[in-house]
């Protein structure tokens, strides 16, 4: 029966780091689209954001760190960014008022962007790395953890580059709320956390539960939702589809 695990990318090795990017439209983003102001494929170049992806997560370093990955078996099999909200220059250079909501609430977390390697998908994956974020947040003394995901209009899918955000089923099952809907799809999720509640304990040892029990909860329909999302499966935001959703998400 697979199980799942997390450590923060500081604690695992670049090579699991770089196993989990090495697919798809996430081989080319490398988590970086709310990392510099401008336009991404404009303003940088790929080995710049091969390096930054590395550097940020301070891979073999006490920390900080950029993100968290999550295994099955052992094997590194999924990613999902969070980190202090003020490391996301471009939530806070675009004119869209709910990428900035209340700009001075302290201890806000955002969690950006999720990444499952092909092998590894229609197991529930996302929302484990979902309910990871929590646990972490409460380690690192997190007030408010922040998310942007997209809400498929009913009976549609989403193809793997709109899922990189976050679906909002996924946050909605780790204890997230929606905070705000600002357009037909997106929404504007949070978790509070209480800074008594943080646990101590391995990082690597997170939340190991049996992803066959998360596949076969009944609310998580993977199919629908993007898991196991039938149509494409490139793993991050890529082509013209994909410029559509960065439009829509950074403006």
């Amino acid at each position: 029966m697979p199980e799942f695990s997390w450590r923060p990318a500081n604690e695992a090795p670049n090579e699991d780091v770089e196993a989990v990017f090495d697919a798809g439209g996430a081989r080319k983003c490398r988590c970086q689209a709310l990392k510099v102001p401008g336009w991404i494929w404009r303003d940088t170049t790929q080995e710049q954001r091969d390096v930054a992806l590395l550097e940020q997560a301070g891979c073999g370093t006490s920390g900080p760190t950029s993100g968290l990955v999550g295994y099955v078996d052992g094997e590194p099999a999924g990613w999902v960014a969070v980190e202090p909200r003020e490391n996301y220059p471009r939530i806070w250079a675009r004119q869209k008022s709910w990428m900035r909501m209340d700009p001075d609430l302290e201890g806000v977390w955002s969690v950006t962007c999720f990444v499952v390697r092909p092998g590894f998908r229609r197991q529930g994956l996302m929302y484990e790395l979902a309910a990871a974020t929590v646990e972490y947040g409460r380690q690192v003394g997190a007030n408010v953890l922040e998310g942007y995901p997209t809400e498929p209009a009913p009976g549609k899918t989403v193809i793997w580059d709109e899922a990189s955000v976050g679906l909002l089923q996924v946050f909605l099952d780790a204890g997230y709320e929606v905070e705000a809907s600002p357009t037909l799809r997106r929404r504007v999720v949070r978790h509070r956390l209480a800074v008594s509640a943080c646990r101590t304990g391995p990082h690597a040892h997170g939340v190991q539960k049996s992803l066959q029990e998360r596949a076969g909860a009944p609310v998580r329909d993977h199919g629908r939702m993007g898991l196991g999302s039938p149509h494409r499966d490139n793993g991050h935001r890529v082509g013209a589809v994909a410029a559509a959703e960065e439009e829509r998400l950074h403006g």
